[in-house]
């Protein structure tokens, strides 16, 4: 997997950057003059993980990040990047406890990044993206996903219903998600190696790639709410799934 530079800025993300995933912090950079003591965390957690901390002028800063509100604090943080979908796949033994989430042109990095830490708190194998119209790996996926962003693989594929085509070949089961359907996602039992698709934020899963999937789950909606951020729900899918795994176990 490769690694590209990028920099997060403020203290309560540089703090949680390194509470979280401190072995992708390269460097901090404090602006002279900052008080210590205003940072006397963030200086300690660095310290144990030992990462370096480097005083600079603020127009340092200003090269950095530009004319934001840094705080006086900016990390230079080295930012997983992609696996190639057919190289990832010859490498996998699927079982029933292998789930991938399928993003079917997530294009919000907020999104991306919450759908990333999500799937790796649920134990996710996998996030499979598509090559074109997918929110890119960025410093904002990055700084959103706090850190988690490269523990399990981002794999891109070049066309995703080609992608389900080939799970399907390695014995996957694959379920969209769908508001139409009348299959909750609790009413489904995931016994098999699964793979969760998660529509576009406004136009939902493309019409496509449902027809590709093998059942369609949705969630109840209640109040007149017509459907709930993709991000939410991956969550739930993602943790209905290893809700089960765990009653299994």
């Amino acid at each position: 997997m490769q690694n590209s530079n990028h920099y997060i800025y403020g203290r309560n993300p540089v703090e949680e950057q390194l509470q979280e995933g401190a072995e992708n912090v390269d460097k901090i950079y404090i602006r002279k003059g900052l008080q210590h003591s205003q940072i006397a965390n963030i200086l300690t957690l660095a310290s144990n993980n030992r990462v370096p901390v480097t005083e600079v002028p603020g127009n340092k800063l200003y090269e950095l990040v530009g004319g934001v509100n840094d705080q006086g604090i900016v990390a230079s943080i080295s930012q997983a990047e992609y696996q190639e979908f057919e190289e990832w796949l010859e490498n996998i033994s699927p079982d029933q406890s292998t789930a991938v989430l399928l993003l079917d042109e997530i294009e919000d990095p907020h999104n991306f990044g919450a759908i990333l830490r999500t799937a790796a708190a649920a134990g996710i194998t996998a996030v499979i993206v598509p090559k074109h119209r997918q929110a890119p790996v960025n410093a904002a996926v990055f700084k959103t996903s706090a850190g988690t962003a490269g523990r399990i693989p981002i794999v891109r594929a070049v066309n995703l219903n080609q992608a389900i085509l080939s799970l399907k070949e390695h014995k996957f089961w694959i379920a969209g998600l769908d508001q139409n359907s009348d299959t909750m996602v609790w009413d489904q039992t995931y016994d098999v190696p699964m793979a969760f698709v998660i529509g576009n934020e406004g136009r939902g899963m493309r019409k496509k790639t449902g027809e590709h999937c093998d059942f369609l789950l949705s969630l109840p909606m209640m109040n007149n709410v017509e459907s709930l951020n993709a991000s939410v729900s991956a969550a739930l899918v993602c943790y209905e799934w290893r809700r089960q795994k765990i009653q299994s176990s």
